[in-house]
């Protein structure tokens, strides 16, 4: 056997693996690069050679074409990584996604999922306080959406003596006349019970009131 040939294939196959790691550990490099200076659509031209040329996948390079294509304004893109990540089983990484997601939803007005999504981010990671506070926050704006149509189905017809009293508390309104107009709808209140038609207004002008007198 010609030993001088067959050490010189090695040396010769060893600078290949080489390079193709020299390679993607720059084109790494530069996919991380061009996020950090907010070129999102090169970011994600970026990350897209790492699949193309590489065969590279993780979920790191998921999530992070997932927030290019959000900061790219490319939402359905977006939206499709974020859920690919979801399923990682690094769970900390599963929380960010799925925060990430439910601000998508949020952001389209599909408020019960996008509350859907942060309580999936909560239950891969209760130490997700950004999370944490889109749930908490969200939950208590639909409680009290909810709350407010309830008032509205239930609100009276405000009659024209309701009617004359709001435009009377306007005026007093107007001229800065807070409490006044405070009171004015309260004793009309006590007259008519449909009055109750503009309680967010009266409700609007105790909290005035109150920082008024204090």
């Amino acid at each position: 056997m010609n030993w001088s040939k067959l050490i010189l294939a090695v040396f010769l196959l060893i600078p290949a693996s080489w390079t193709r790691v020299s390679r993607l550990n720059s084109a790494i490099d530069l996919a991380g690069e061009s996020y950090a200076k907010a070129e999102y659509e090169q970011s994600i031209t970026n990350h897209q050679i790492l699949i193309d040329e590489f065969a590279y996948s993780s979920p790191e390079l998921d999530y992070n074409l997932g927030l290019s294509n959000q900061y790219a304004e490319k939402l359905e893109e977006a939206s499709a990584f974020y859920d690919k990540t979801s399923v990682t089983p690094n769970k900390v990484l599963a929380s960010f996604a799925f925060n990430q997601g439910g601000i998508l939803l949020g952001n389209k007005k599909e408020y019960e999922a996008a509350l859907s999504k942060f309580k999936s981010a909560l239950i891969q990671d209760p130490n997700n306080e950004v999370a944490r506070h889109n749930y908490e926050l969200l939950a208590r704006w639909l409680q009290r959406d909810e709350e407010r149509k309830n008032e509205d189905q239930n609100k009276p017809d405000p009659s024209e003596f309701a009617k004359r009293k709001k435009a009377e508390a306007d005026r007093m309104v107007e001229q800065f006349r807070f409490k006044d107009a405070f009171n004015l709808m309260n004793e009309a209140l006590q007259q008519d019970e449909t009055v109750a038609a503009y309680q967010q207004f009266i409700s609007s002008l105790q909290e005035i009131t109150e920082i008024d007198e204090k």
